[in-house]
This record gives structure tokens, C-alpha cells and sequence, in this order.
């Protein structure tokens, strides 16, 4: 893993040199003294995460894309400051850990740990204006950049918001350290990661039962001498973080070089993606993103031509570099066995190094009878299950899974265990943006992942 970005041909990259390239999805600031300023500050405080742990994660990834591992990439839509409360953070990174175990235990697989958490505050949006009554104001775009609430006050951009985000990313990055190296995450406290709301479903008690299995399994090693004093790893993980790059002026403010080795290091977030609609070759937020050594996303949509994604691939990690790349295809339930072959047939037959990881939220997104954005849970697992078919018959890895998700008591996605209807929806419909897989959703397409996960290794 010597190999790093800055040896990949991007000497003639700075932080800043996106700000020549065309743009997309980027806010147009009324204040822009103001935005410069608020750089400037962002631009001398900590980072948020340190480079060493960009480069763990990258190696972590590189068996993922080997076939030794699977991704769990989970969290909120977007982070929402009136949200914020650090037991929303617990049960999200609990249900994460659940996720976690019955993948590894269920399929017998490593599995890499990234959240959608501490800097997912911005959201592309389709349309750069939202009407209502005939009143037309700037779209919604996250917290980070303005305000949900109607008035053109709160529409209007505001850079002030960015430090906002930095402190809360900061407070929620630390929580999660806690967590994850604290103890929380001990297996052998396993049963205390089940919710009390998910306890009670059928999710919850087959979630139980292997968590009953696995207290046996752990009962035995412990038998044999190891426990978690003997071996640490039994009481901690590996948790990262990641978001999508979108706001490239608190991306830019965020990025350091690393003394040691003079790589820069975008140190908002372990691991950053580009969107399906900031993908563009010649375009700002690819431009940013290749000279950074952090591991990269690329999202995947129906529309993305197979030489396109070559292309991409050529200027983001011309020399190859394994966990370098995450390919995140959301390709729609009913798209995934025609759209994805292609893709993977040119990535395979070009010898690239990379995780194919499935976003099967974005392309199942649909406005319910009663007016709500939701998704349906049936098809959420439709484009899982043909995304792991697809792979199978290519002889390739399904390596991971990108889902929206909480761990609070939502009625946002229908369908599944709970039977949530469209009817429910109104009863805990939370999210400031699309919706989100509740725990005992995410339980459930876990199971599911496992066995799929299962069939493949067997095959393999």
C-alpha cells in the first residue's frame, strides 16, 4: 500500500484548482465575504479525522475488493441539526453493530464498518427551486448549506452554517470513537445492542437467537482462555466515517497534507463519494476528489456509460490502487440485470481493482398515495437480491451494501416484517430529506444479505 494519489499524476492538483472546472450543486452564497471567511476559520481548526485512519481504511477495503470482506455502509439521509442528540447516534451505531454481526456470523465474513454519519448535511437536489403557493424560493439542500423551513430567510445560504456542521461532525465523530473503542461494542454484550421497539418483532427475536449462539460461541472461547482481555478485538472495532463531497467549499477547508508523506488528505470524513449527478470527467467535484488519498465513492446510476466509468476510473486511480475505489451502483429493482452486466464486464475485462457496493434505496424512491417521498421495502431487497445474481453469474464479488437507514422508530419505508402501510406513513415520518430503512428493516434485509452472502462464498 505505498502507492499513493499524489504519485497517480495529480502534481498539477491543488485543494483549490476545482474552481476552475464547471460545477454543479453548488449553492450560489449572496454573502461571499462571508464564505471566505468562514473557510478561512474552518481552515485552522483540527481535523476530523487523521490520515492514517483514510489509509486503514483503504487497506480494509482492498480485501473487500478481493473477496475477502464485506462492506456495511449505513446511515441517515441527511444529518439534521434540530436532530442532533447523541442517543439517535447510539441506536443508529448499534443497529449498525447488529447488521455487522449477523453478516459476520450468518455468512462468515469480515465485515468493514462505514457510517453515513458526522458530515452527511448536504443532498443534491433535483430542481434549484421549490415552489409552493405559488411562491418560489431556493431548494432545500441540507442543513450545512440552509434551512428546511419555508421562508426566504432560511432558503437563502448561509457559509455560518458550515461551522455549525464542522462542531456537530466533531461532537458525533468523538461519540463514535467512544463507542467503538470504549467497550460498547464488546460481543459479549451483544444482547444489549437489540432496541427495545425491534425486542419484540420477528427481527428482533431471530436477531436473539443467533445473538444466543453467538454468547455460546464466545462462552466456549472464553473457556479456552480468550476473552476480550486476551484479545481486544473481541471488545472493539473499526468504525469510519464517510458523506458525499457535494459542498467542495468545506471540503476544500477541511483538506491537510500529511507532513510524513505529503499526500493531502481530504480530513472531513475517512471515505467521500461523488454523487450520480457530480460525476462528470471534466467536472469539479471529480476534479477535487483525485488528488485526495482518501478511499473514493462513485455512485452508479442507470445512465452511466460503461467507458464513462472506465474514464473515471482512469483519472481517479490511473495506477490501480486496490481500496481505492468503491463503485456504488443505484440502479433501480427493475434496472439492476440489464444496466449493472455492462459495468462490471468493463471494469472485469480493464483488470480494475474495486468494491461493488449496492445503493438500493435512490432508485426506488417513489411519492406514496398520501403524498409522502417513500420506498418499498419488497423492492429495496429486489435490487439486493439482483445485484448479488448479477454478480454471481459474472464471477465477481457483491461487496457491499450503501442504505439509508436509522436506528430511531420510523414508519418511512413501506413494507417488510412490520408491514408498515401506506397509511402508517404519517404516524413517525421523520427525515428532513428521502426515507429511511427503520432497525428492524435493516435487520431484516441483513438476514437476507447473509444467506445471498452465503450462496455466493459457496459458488466461490
Amino acid at each position: 500500500m505505498a502507492e499513493s494519489v499524489a504519485k497517480q499524476g495529480a502534481e498539477n492538483w491543488t485543494p483549490e484548482s476545482w474552481t476552475n472546472k464547471e460545477i454543479r450543486q453548488i449553492p450560489d452564497y449572496p454573502d461571499r465575504a462571508a464564505l471566505q471567511t468562514a473557510q478561512e476559520k474552518l481552515g485552522t481548526y483540527p481535523p476530523l479525522i487523521f490520515a492514517g485512519e483514510a489509509r486503514a481504511l483503504r487497506e480494509d477495503l482492498a480485501k473487500v475488493a478481493a473477496g475477502e470482506a464485506f462492506l456495511l455502509q449505513g446511515g441517515d439521509c441527511a444529518e439534521a441539526f434540530s436532530a442532533f442528540r447523541a442517543g439517535s447516534i447510539r441506536d443508529t451505531f448499534k443497529v449498525l453493530l447488529q447488521m455487522a454481526v449477523v453478516l459476520t456470523f450468518g455468512a462468515a465474513c469480515p465485515v468493514v464498518k462505514v457510517g453515513r454519519l458526522a458530515g452527511q448535511f448536504a443532498k443534491p437536489r433535483s430542481s434549484s427551486t421549490e415552489t409552493q403557493n405559488g411562491i418560489a424560493l431556493e431548494s432545500y439542500r441540507g442543513d450545512i448549506i440552509n434551512d428546511l423551513a419555508f421562508t426566504e430567510e432560511s432558503r437563502t445560504p448561509n457559509p455560518e452554517r458550515m461551522i455549525t456542521a464542522y462542531t456537530q461532525a466533531a461532537a458525533t465523530l468523538n461519540l463514535l470513537r467512544g463507542f467503538a473503542r470504549g467497550g460498547f461494542a464488546n460481543l459479549q454484550d451483544v444482547h444489549k445492542w437489540n432496541l427495545d421497539f425491534v425486542g419484540d418483532s420477528n427481527q428482533g427475536t431471530r436477531y436473539a437467537a443467533l445473538a444466543d449462539r453467538l454468547t455460546e460461541t464466545l462462552d466456549f472461547m472464553a473457556a479456552c482462555g480468550i476473552t476480550a482481555e486476551t484479545m481486544p478485538q473481541l471488545k472493539e472495532t473499526d468504525f469510519y466515517t464517510s458523506h458525499e463531497a457535494l459542498l467542495l467549499p468545506y471540503e476544500q477547508a477541511l483538506t491537510r497534507i500529511e507532513d510524513e508523506t505529503g499526500e493531502w488528505y481530504d480530513c472531513s470524513a475517512h471515505m467521500l463519494w461523488i454523487g450520480d449527478r457530480t460525476r462528470q470527467t471534466d467536472g469539479a467535484h471529480v476534479e477535487f476528489l483525485r488528488g485526495v488519498n482518501n478511499p473514493i465513492g462513485i455512485k452508479c446510476g442507470p445512465s452511466l456509460p460503461a467507458d464513462e466509468l472506465i474514464t473515471l476510473l482512469d483519472i481517479l486511480n490511473p495506477l490501480n490502487i486496490p481500496g481505492r475505489i468503491v463503485l456504488i451502483t443505484r440502479m433501480g429493482a427493475d434496472k439492476v440485470q440489464e444496466g449493472l452486466p455492462p459495468l462490471v464486464r468493463a471494469v472485469k475485462a480493464e483488470g480494475r481493482s474495486v468494491v461493488w457496493s449496492c445503493d438500493p434505496m435512490h432508485g426506488n424512491t417513489v411519492k406514496s398515495n398520501s403524498g409522502y417521498k417513500t420506498r418499498a421495502f419488497d423492492r429495496v431487497m429486489q435490487e439486493v437480491t439482483n445485484f448479488f445474481a448479477v454478480h454471481l453469474a459474472e464471477g465477481t464479488h457483491s461487496g457491499g451494501i450503501h442504505i439509508e437507514m436509522t436506528g430511531d422508530d420510523v414508519t418511512e419505508c413501506i413494507g417488510g416484517a412490520q408491514a408498515i402501510t401506506d397509511e402508517d406513513l404519517g404516524d413517525r415520518y421523520h427525515t428532513q430529506c428521502d426515507p429511511r430503512l427503520n432497525a428492524s428493516q435493516s435487520l431484516e434485509l441483513a438476514f437476507e444479505m447473509a444467506e445471498a452472502l452465503k450462496r455466493e462464498r459457496a459458488a466461490a
